[in-house]
């Protein structure tokens, strides 16, 4: 007899078109207009199947909130011990450049090191779920890495595309999980091309960011936590490191999806993006007034998990950065190079180039008047440093 999860997963639905489709079918895009899908719950009945204030006595892993994820099965859960990181009170770097309560939720500590720990457990279960045997991704760097432990895990084929100067360490990483590794010379949206490409021929299900349902799904669980562990009251602001954005549009689905359950109010964060000055797609779309970012041409920055010239959730970033009433910056190498240093001096944490960029931020964002430093800001920790060693040396 299976175990179910009493997931309340009722539909997938898309986000820019609004066509329903069955939960059943295993999709990629929207079959009309080609852009992301979102797993749509009943949550009516979600908020009679879950006590929120019951969750304490959960299991310390994002699969705490299953019944809003989209696995029916217990049997199809892959994963490796992935979220409720910490949410650490930054006492003496918030001291250092005068804000009284600076929080970092600290992603380094997933399994493999970032938070696309929580992405790849929710699409990796759900491919398993629909009897997937090989997936595809384009990667620059940490989703790589975890697609290769997560599909090592369930027994899948793991064929991962990365441009050829990604830090070494996820290459490594790829490979001694078992993955199929190529590199090429190009970004990481050249890499997408090729999974496009030979994906039908080789039968892979491709699970590049935003192009199939659930790894949003397990992103959102960093909304459920951050408001679970503030005891259900969202900071006043969140800035947060900015490829894909899949961090920043979970969130936001988690947020919506917790106020119709009754388990906050309608208050919502100050969503910041940020991006490195080399490789702004979004930033230069929302000073512009754009509702989609055009490619960022010849993009270059050491954060690569930033260097991301065209997003395909362009339009649900910039929807709820503007929804929430907040911003997007871009700040240099050097600077996010330096939040790094910074955070390790004063936090004792040794975090990604893309983590950086947060802390890097907060002067800007203070002059510009969009933060104040007495508000409660959340910083996230997106991954750890130690397999980026060779921009460090």
């Amino acid at each position: 007899m299976s175990n179910s999860t009493n997931s309340t997963i009722s539909h997938l639905e898309c986000t820019s078109c609004n066509k329903i489709f069955p939960k059943e079918q295993l999709l990629n895009l929207c079959t009309d207009c080609s852009l992301p899908i979102f797993a749509r719950y009943d949550l009516d009945k979600a908020k009679y199947e879950i006590d929120k204030d019951q969750l304490v006595q959960r299991e310390s892993t994002m699969w705490r909130y299953k019944e809003l994820m989209p696995i029916e099965n217990e049997e199809n859960i892959v994963t490796l011990g992935e979220g409720w990181t910490p949410l650490v009170h930054a006492q003496r770097l918030g001291a250092s450049l005068g804000f009284s309560n600076l929080l970092l939720k600290d992603e380094s500590l997933n399994p493999t090191g970032s938070f696309k720990a929580r992405g790849m457990s929710a699409a990796i279960s759900q491919a398993k779920e629909k009897g997937v045997k090989k997936v595809a991704i384009p990667t620059a760097g940490n989703a790589g890495g975890a697609t290769a432990a997560y599909a090592a895990k369930a027994g899948m084929e793991a064929h991962i595309f990365m441009p050829s100067d990604t830090p070494i360490a996820f290459q490594v990483e790829c490979e001694q999980n078992g993955a199929q590794v190529e590199k090429i010379d190009g970004l990481i949206s050249d890499c997408g091309k090729i999974v496009a490409e030979r994906k039908d021929a080789e039968g892979w299900f491709d699970i590049s960011t935003l192009k199939e349902p659930y790894r949003v799904e397990g992103k959102k669980t960093l909304g459920y936590e951050l408001a679970e562990q503030l005891n259900w009251n969202l900071p006043d602001v969140i800035i947060y490191p900015t490829g894909g954005g899949t961090g920043i549009i979970g969130m936001w689905k988690a947020f919506q999806e917790m106020e119709d359950m009754g388990w906050i109010g309608s208050k919502r964060p100050r969503m910041i993006s940020v991006q490195a000055e080399g490789c702004a797609p979004i930033v230069r779309a929302f000073n512009s007034g754009l509702n989609n970012a055009p490619t960022f041409k010849n993009a270059e920055t050491v954060a690569s998990g930033l260097r991301v010239p065209s997003a395909i959730g362009d339009f649900l970033i910039l929807q709820s950065i503007r929804e929430s009433n907040g911003y997007a910056i871009a700040v240099s190498d050097k600077a996010l190079l330096e939040g790094v240093q910074l955070l390790g001096k004063m936090e004792g944490i040794f975090a990604a180039p893309e983590a950086g960029a947060t802390v890097a931020a907060l002067s800007g964002l203070v002059e510009s008047q969009h933060i104040n430093q007495n508000e409660k800001i959340v910083l996230f920790i997106t991954g750890g440093g130690a397999k980026y060693i060779d921009v460090f040396i």
